[in-house]
């Protein structure tokens, strides 16, 4: 009897064991490389130790995973538990089925503390489908050493006149400084999430209220004219290339006297460990034409949970971690302050550690909740989005305009020549699509 008792006993704690072993879960979670993330992926060794769990990353550039994303929810292919993906895709996504709701990651995640304008972009039918890890608006980054030594004193409020007469004094080739650098990389989160912001401001939009594309009228030919000028002039060699990531590494290297791009760049390039001029920056806002309105953007890089996932609890463990206040805690503390992740949580910008470290965080904040989704234009559109129109088709059209522009920046062709290009293959993808009748 006792031999009997004493296997049946070593059974059970043999399951026992094996139940387990059987609760941890290994998930794989698709990231861009950029900087935040990769602190995320860094740290995220902590959850796994706490909780048993192990993570497969698949990090990725930017285009690129938003290519393998897209492809792999829309077909229902399972292949990731956690995606990366912004605010532009989130509700749309949601809308579809394709996404889980996380509404229910508990009292103490504290979604009150989420910032409103960031937390309402990701909710569609009052239910959340995605959480944000990190938000920005767009600003002006410069250096202030280079526009004492000229003389020059940017303004608060620039204009894109402005803008070319700076990047003219600023510009020395001989010491690969470049008076500006901008996206070139093409792709409709790419080089088109800043000329969306600069079409705005000159007075353009995408589509007239009978969704007919006005990308041929003056407003189009201004943005896109002196941006390509500005470029070509006062860039740096091989521009059509750099993306957000490429005109950092330029910025934080002392190649450009000004940038203009996401205010999430600010911790990176303020930071000494990741900056050789962090001692040197000065920011202000997007610049300005004909109009504020939709000149600088509003996105947010989010996490979400395809529902095709078999460890939906898993995951939801995840984001609630790398989401939570004690995650921006645990940024502030082990990587400094300035590196905590912005523009999600009001409590960020209510921590006298960050704010202190962080000279920019006002005027981020201020820019986040400034940025007006519903009146983005100067007249009246039929859409919502600032750099980006809230349509299943934008992925297409926002990518094949960027890629024409790509093409008039490296000089394959005029900035007309881009722009009726564009034209046409925007007007035929919205007349299929049923936009235009």
């Amino acid at each position: 009897m006792k031999s009997i008792i004493s296997t049946l006993l070593a059974s059970a704690f043999g399951l026992g064991l094996m139940a387990g072993i059987a609760s941890a879960e290994e998930i794989t979670i698709a990231t861009v490389n950029n900087g935040d993330m990769i602190i995320m992926q860094k740290l995220s060794k902590q959850w796994e130790q706490k909780t048993g769990n192990k993570i497969n990353w698949i990090v990725l550039e930017e285009n690129v995973l938003r290519e393998r994303v897209t492809t792999d929810i829309a077909t229902k292919g399972g292949q990731f538990d956690i995606i990366t993906i912004g605010g532009y895709e989130t509700p749309i996504w949601g809308k579809q089925g394709w996404l889980a709701s996380v509404d229910d990651l508990g009292k103490d995640y504290d979604y009150d503390d989420l910032l409103k304008p960031i937390r309402a972009g990701l909710t569609v039918d009052n239910k959340l489908f995605a959480v944000p890890f990190y938000s920005e608006s767009s600003f002006t980054l410069y250096r202030k050493d280079l526009f004492d030594a000229a003389g020059l004193k940017m303004p608060d409020h620039p204009t894109y006149n402005d803008i070319k007469t700076f990047a003219a004094k600023l510009t020395d080739k001989s010491k690969e400084q470049y008076g500006i650098c901008l996206r070139g990389k093409p792709g409709w989160g790419e080089n088109m999430a800043f000329l969306g912001t600069m079409v705005n401001t000159y007075g353009g939009r995408w589509f007239d209220m009978e969704w007919k594309p006005q990308l041929t009228t003056q407003p189009w030919k201004n943005a896109i004219g002196d941006y390509v000028k500005l470029m070509q002039d006062y860039g740096p060699p091989g521009a059509v290339a750099n993306g957000f990531n490429e005109n950092q590494s330029l910025f934080s290297t002392g190649h450009c006297a000004m940038w203009i791009d996401a205010t999430s760049a600010a911790g990176r390039v303020y930071d000494p460990k990741q900056s050789q001029v962090a001692d040197k920056v000065a920011f202000t806002r997007a610049p300005t034409e004909v109009t504020p309105d939709g000149s600088s953007w509003l996105w947010s890089w989010n996490l979400a949970i395809p529902v095709t996932t078999q460890k939906l609890d898993t995951a939801k463990s995840f984001l609630k971690w790398a989401t939570s206040k004690d995650y921006v805690k645990l940024v502030g503390e082990t990587e400094g302050w300035v590196a905590a992740p912005p523009g999600t949580r009001k409590s960020t910008y209510e921590n006298p550690n960050y704010i202190k470290a962080a000279p920019f965080a006002e005027t981020v904040l201020q820019a986040i909740l400034s940025a007006n989704p519903n009146k983005p234009t100067k007249d009246p559109v039929p859409y919502t989005g600032v750099q980006f129109v809230a349509i299943p088709e934008f992925q297409s059209i926002g990518t094949v305009t960027g890629q024409q522009i790509g093409a008039a920046l490296a000089g394959q062709q005029t900035v007309d020549a881009a722009l009726e290009a564009a034209q046409t293959q925007v007007e035929r993808e919205m007349t299929r699509a049923g936009y235009i009748k």
